[in-house]
């Protein structure tokens, strides 16, 4: 995936540009962390109302982030970003009302704030409870989707966190409509407006400073693109990490699989969106059921407009499919390409994913359960799945309400990002007044 964050439209250097910017970018995280005391304190019914003001305040301004998509999307154009790229930055009335029913599903979700996950009595008469709480203010840095911009919003504030949101050049002015919309409700509601910001500038410079913590500002960075932007998030940042990499998934299916079910799993998993990073990107087929699962399978994508690049083996079965080169195994296509290649069995379709794979999500075909269990024992992504399409791996689909993110680490939070994922805790120990020795 291209991205579009770091290759601004100014050229100015981040050295160049950072005296303007800075200044900015600083009262940026001085309101966020104002506004992050009072979210820290606000009642769950407070954060409900305000996460449902700004759905309707989102609805409200259509016809303004339709205008904004518009000239989003034109823009992308002409500076030549690929179908599936805009596919993944367009907004239509449908979209748009998705993202406002987002919001509003993640007002609905219990307060993950103020939770009491553990309660225990030391043998001198301490009590101690675990109990949860904010993570503080979140920066979160993504690319194309300008729905992120609600999402992440929303659930932070859930959270009890204030956000600070940094879009990608191409979606810049969709995300910033959206971003308005959200203080405008959040205002209506009580909450501090600026509880959700965006950052006003595209200067890459922008993106440097939220890295370095914004003089302290920043709790937790969240990068949310393709590689190139986590990889620079990683090694630059100053603050912890919710690491996202790329989405390199596959299905593999067993030789014992149900053909009809192995179709539907596979079909949707790579055609239902292949812009998503839960999109399939490999199909490994077991040698076993090969004479009876390859050609079908194989075809079943070709006639659904999926180009398909293969092993030998693959080739053979069908003369449409393009011979794969070793790149195809570790490319994250997001578009109508997937890569198929036979493996002899278990051990061999969990070596190749664990060689080739990026640690997202994982799906494994077959009527066997102990194989299936197996499967999902000894694939360490961050979700698997047995007899069910990849593209289930959304925090919407899990009943989060939406994610910020699919952490791909294995620290503090993995998986779907969504409100509980968004706190950390702190003990409380009441005592009566009990003294160390």
């Amino acid at each position: 995936m291209s991205v579009a964050l770091l290759s601004e439209h100014k050229s100015t250097s981040a050295t160049e540009a950072e005296p303007a910017v800075a200044p900015v970018m600083i009262e940026i995280g001085r309101r966020a962390r104002a506004a992050q005391r009072r979210l820290a304190l606000a009642p769950a019914e407070t954060k409900r109302a305000g996460l449902a003001a700004a759905a309707a305040a989102i609805r409200a301004a259509a016809p303004a982030i339709l205008d904004a998509n518009r000239a989003d999307a034109e823009e992308a154009r002409r500076n030549g970003q690929s179908e599936s790229y805009i596919d993944r930055l367009l907004l239509d009335a449908r979209r748009v009302e998705a993202i406002a029913a987002a919001v509003d599903e993640i007002a609905e979700l219990p307060d993950p704030v103020g939770r009491v996950t553990a309660r225990f009595e030391r043998p001198n008469g301490l009590v101690i409870e675990r109990v949860s709480t904010p993570l503080g203010v979140v920066g979160v840095i993504f690319e194309s989707r300008p729905n992120v911009t609600a999402d992440a919003g929303a659930l932070c504030l859930k959270a009890g966190n204030a956000a600070i949101l940094r879009s990608g050049s191409d979606s810049f002015r969709s995300a910033q409509a959206i971003a308005a919309a959200m203080a405008t409700g959040l205002a209506s509601a009580g909450l501090p407006a600026h509880a959700v910001q965006l950052v006003p500038t595209r200067d890459r410079a922008a993106v440097g400073l939220m890295l370095a913590g914004l003089d302290g500002a920043i709790d937790v960075i969240v990068p949310r693109g393709g590689k190139s932007l986590v990889a620079r998030v990683q090694h630059e940042a100053r603050v912890p990490v919710f690491a996202h990499l790329d989405g390199l998934n596959h299905v593999y299916v067993h030789g014992d699989a149900d053909l009809d079910l192995a179709r539907q799993v596979v079909l949707n998993s790579k055609m239902r969106r292949t812009s998503v990073c839960g999109a399939a990107e490999t199909l490994l087929v077991d040698r076993a059921g090969a004479a009876r699962l390859l050609a079908p399978l194989v075809a079943t994508l070709l006639e659904a407009g999926c180009e398909v690049r293969g092993d030998a083996a693959t080739a053979a079965a069908d003369t449409r499919v393009k011979p794969a080169v070793d790149d195809d195994w570790r490319t994250e296509y997001l578009d109508a390409v997937i890569s198929v290649r036979l493996v002899d069995g278990l051990d061999a379709a969990i070596d190749h994913i664990e060689t080739y794979g990026s640690h997202h999500t994982d799906c494994i075909v077959t009527g066997d359960e102990p194989t299936a269990e197996r499967f999902m024992a000894e694939v360490d992504s961050a979700i698997v799945l047995h007899n069910a399409s990849t593209q289930f791996a959304d925090g919407g689909e899990f009943g989060f309400g939406g994610e910020i993110g699919i952490a791909t680490g294995r620290m503090h939070a993995r998986g779907p990002v969504g409100t509980e994922q968004l706190t950390s805790f702190k003990y409380r120990v009441r005592g009566t007044g009990q003294t160390r020795p």
